[in-house]
Formats: structure tokens, sequence, C-alpha cells
């Protein structure tokens, strides 16, 4: 039998060369496939941050809608505060029709502020294009599912509005930054859906059958992930049209149950006559 062949260089036959390389090969794939394991079994080194305790509420920010004003959301408020809580309706940045990242601004300052008062967390409640800047500030905050225990929108474009995108095209000299970020399929509205904001924090999106503003209507609720409830279904025959919906005795139910440490709830449970009742 002849000899197997030397590498002049160190006395080893090629074959031998090969032979402990893929041995080397074989034992780092099997160390690799070990740790992989190791470190899955061992979970997330960083534990994810704890939710708010949906037993224990704080303070209420209400957002108001495109322009701003805060008329709208006082009585809400007033009620809000009769279950003993803490509510303030936030004012905007000049007529609340400018840039809605301004108006984002102003609900982040306002949950820093609660939370530095000591609040545990805040619920929000935004009311028209006032929901589309609170589901812009939960995309663009990384603690706000830590910040915020739950979220109440009503009326709010969450798809953007056809009205909107009309003014866009017809009368651009007579749509502020704020209508053009309400339109279907803008940046705002876009950020929205891709960010699954709704799945973020506990939320519930009211609408109305009746609203003229947002159109389609039903285009308030489509945001996957939110507990979404159609005032109409709630109280059948019941005439609510888009500036109704905060002073709606229904709907203001609705807020008071939703702001409750109740589980959120879209079967609107006791009926129509117990949610007015309880506004």
């Amino acid at each position: 039998m002849r000899p197997l062949a030397r590498d002049a260089g160190n006395g080893v036959s090629p074959r031998r060369r090969v032979l402990a390389g893929v041995l080397a090969l074989v034992v780092l794939a099997a160390a690799a496939v070990v740790g992989v394991r190791l470190m899955r079994d061992a979970g997330p080194l960083v534990d994810p941050p704890a939710r708010p305790d949906q037993d224990r509420p704080g303070p209420v920010l209400l957002v108001p809608g495109y322009g701003g004003s805060r008329g709208s959301l006082l009585r809400l408020a007033e009620r809000i505060e009769a279950t003993g809580r803490s509510a303030t309706v936030l004012t905007l940045v000049g007529d609340g029709t400018g840039d809605l990242s301004a108006q984002v601004d102003v609900l982040d300052e306002a949950v820093d502020a609660a939370l530095a008062d000591g609040a545990p967390s805040v619920d929000i409640v935004g009311y028209s294009a006032g929901g589309v800047v609170t589901g812009l500030w939960i995309a663009r905050d990384a603690a706000a599912a830590v910040k915020a225990r739950r979220v109440v929108t009503l009326g709010a474009p969450l798809a953007g509005t056809s009205v909107a995108g009309v003014a866009t095209v017809v009368a651009p000299d007579a749509c502020p930054p704020a209508c053009r970020q309400l339109a279907p399929g803008s940046a705002e509205i876009e950020e929205l859906a891709r960010d699954q904001v709704g799945e973020a924090v506990p939320w519930l999106s009211v609408w109305t059958a009746d609203d003229e503003t947002v159109t389609p209507p039903a285009t308030a609720a489509q945001l996957p992930g939110t507990v979404q409830v159609q005032v109409q279904q709630v109280c059948p025959g019941a005439r609510v049209p888009h500036g109704a919906l905060p002073t709606d005795p229904a709907v203001t139910g609705l807020v008071v149950r939703a702001l409750s440490t109740a589980p959120l709830d879209a079967s609107a449970s006791g009926g129509c006559a117990q949610l007015r009742a309880a506004s």
C-alpha cells in the first residue's frame, strides 16, 4: 500500500488537512446551534416594559378636533370629573388647523407633565382629528404603551376622510396643512396603519352612521386592533351627527364606561337606556 502523500511544509497529508477542516466546521456549527437554543430557552435579555395597571386609572386628557375648539369637550370633561377623575381639555396650537405634528407635541407635553406629577398613566379621549393626533402620538412615542392606559376616539378619521381628500383637489387654498393630512392616503394616515397603533393600547373607537364630516362614516372605525362601536348599534334609530358626538348622552355613557376599570366592551351591554342614564 502506497503511503499518503505528505505536505512538504508541515508533514501532514492533504487528505488529513481537509478532514481536520471539516471536523472544525462541524464543531463550530454544533456550538452555534447550542448557543441559539440556550438564548431561546433563557428568554429575552430585557423584559418588555409593563403595561399600565388597568385597575389604577390616572387623569384623562381630551384632545379637540380640527379647528381646536374646546367647547364641545368641556361638558364631557365635566361628566368625567363627576366620576372622581381629573379631566383636562387640551388647547391646541393656533387654531388646530396647522401641521398635526404641532398638535402631537401638545399632547406629548401634557402626558409627560401628568406623569411627572405622579400619575400612574393617562387615559386619552380624542375627538375627530384629535383621534388622529392621539394615534400619531402613539406611533411616535416608543413608550406610549407604558404611558397611556386607554384611548377613546369619537368620530376620528382614522383612515382619513374623503371630505379632506376632495378639498385638497377642489379648493387647495382653503385646505390648510391639517386638512391635507386628514385626506385618505396622506403620510399621516398611512403612518397610523403602518405602525399598527390600534394594537398598542386598549382603544375604543366610537362612530356614527350620521357622520357628515368623516366620510364614509365607517372609516372612523377602520383601524385594526381597536374595539369599534357604532352609535346606532347601541341606540337604534338615534340621530347623532359628527358635531353631536361629544355631547350625546349615549356616547358619553360609552366614554365613561370605557374609562372605568371594566374591560372594553363592543357589545354595548346594558343597552341604550343604561348608557344614557350613566351620562
